[in-house]
C-alpha cells in the first residue's frame, strides 16, 4: 500500500544580497537547510539593471537555472555563450572546471529578471568530468493536466500523471516539476523511493500534506518532506482568491562527504585546496581562465 510523505519542515526564504547587486531568497545552503543531498543551494533570484554575476569559477557541481521572467545571458572561457528567456532552463555541469559569467538583460519596461538557480552535487566519480551545457526551451517542456484541468504540471524533468520529461539533463538524477493549481484543485504526485524532496512556493497559497497533517503555505517558502513515502499531496481550497504556483524538486541522495568553499564543491579539504591552487595557477582544468574576460561581464564596468 502506498503512503503519503509527511512534512519535515517549512520555512520562509529570507531575501538577501548576492553577486553584484542581485537579490536572492536562499532556502537551501542556509542554517535552516544545508547539504540536503544531492542539493547544495537554491536561490530565487531577482537581478535588474546594473546587477549580475560577473566572471567566476566552479568545480565539482551542476547548476540548473530556470528563468521565470526576463532574460539572462551566459558566457564561458571555452567560447560557449547563449541566452535563456522566460520558461527556459540551462543545465551547466562544471565538472573539473569552468569560469563563466551570467548577466541579466536590460528590459525595455524596466522589469527585473527573475528565476531559480539550483546547485546539485556531482557523484564523486564525475567531479572531474568535462564541463558541459544543455539548454531546455520552454516550448520543449511537456505539460501534464490533472483533476479536470485544475492542475497543470510542466514536466521539466521526471514524470507526472503519465507524462515523461523530454530527456535527462543532469548527471545526478533530479526531478523538477513546475505546478499550478486552480482553486478547488488537488495534486497527488508520485515520487521516486527514498529520494530527497522539497517544494518551493512562488505564488498564492496551497495546502501541503495529507489527512490530519496539513499546513497552509504562502509564497517564498520551502516545504521539506520526509524521505519515506510514495507521494505528496497539495491542494488549493475552493474559496481561494487565486491559483497557487510552486516547484517540486526531488533528487537521488549521494552517499558522500560534501566539502564546499564558495563555488568549489568536492569531497575533502585537500581537494578544495587543490581546486583553489588550480584556479589561481590556471591549470588542471582552468587553463583557459588565464587572462580571460567575458564580454558580458564588462557590462558591470
Amino acid at each position: 500500500m502506498s503512503t503519503a510523505r509527511t512534512i519535515r519542515q517549512i520555512f520562509l526564504a529570507i531575501e538577501q544580497s548576492e553577486g553584484a547587486g542581485a537579490r536572492v531568497r536562499r532556502s537551501i545552503g542556509t542554517p535552516k537547510l544545508r547539504n540536503f543531498s544531492p542539493f547544495l543551494m537554491l536561490d530565487h533570484f531577482t537581478i535588474g539593471k546594473g546587477a549580475g554575476f560577473p566572471d567566476h569559477p566552479h568545480r565539482g557541481q551542476e547548476t540548473i537555472t530556470y528563468l521565470l521572467s526576463g532574460g539572462v545571458d551566459h558566457e564561458d572561457f571555452a567560447g560557449n555563450k547563449g541566452t535563456i528567456g522566460p520558461g527556459d532552463l540551462q543545465f551547466m555541469t562544471a565538472g573539473r572546471g569552468i569560469m563563466h559569467a551570467e548577466m541579466p538583460h536590460e528590459n525595455k519596461d524596466g522589469s527585473p529578471n527573475v528565476g531559480m538557480q539550483l546547485w546539485v552535487d556531482l557523484p564523486k566519480h564525475l567531479k572531474m568530468c568535462e564541463p558541459r551545457y544543455r539548454d531546455l526551451r520552454s516550448n520543449e517542456i511537456p505539460i501534464a493536466v490533472a483533476d479536470d484541468g485544475r492542475v497543470n504540471v510542466k514536466v521539466i524533468s521526471g514524470q507526472s500523471h503519465g507524462v515523461d520529461s523530454v530527456r535527462d539533463l543532469a548527471y545526478t538524477p533530479v526531478w523538477i516539476l513546475d505546478v499550478t493549481i486552480q482553486p478547488g484543485g488537488k495534486l497527488t504526485q508520485s515520487l521516486p523511493k527514498n529520494w530527497n524532496t522539497f517544494a518551493y512556493t512562488l505564488s498564492g497559497e496551497a495546502v501541503f500534506g495529507s489527512n490530519d497533517s496539513t499546513k497552509i503555505v504562502k509564497e517564498f517558502h520551502n516545504v521539506v518532506f520526509e524521505q519515506s513515502g510514495d507521494f505528496i499531496e497539495v491542494s488549493v481550497p475552493n474559496n481561494a482568491e487565486s491559483e497557487a504556483r510552486f516547484i517540486i524538486v526531488s533528487g537521488q541522495p549521494l552517499d558522500q562527504k560534501v566539502v564546499q568553499y564558495g563555488p568549489f564543491v568536492l569531497n575533502s579539504q585537500e581537494e578544495v585546496y587543490q581546486a583553489m591552487v588550480d584556479f589561481q595557477s590556471a591549470s588542471n582544468g582552468f587553463e583557459k581562465s588565464r587572462n580571460w574576460q567575458s564580454e558580458i561581464g564588462k557590462r558591470m564596468a
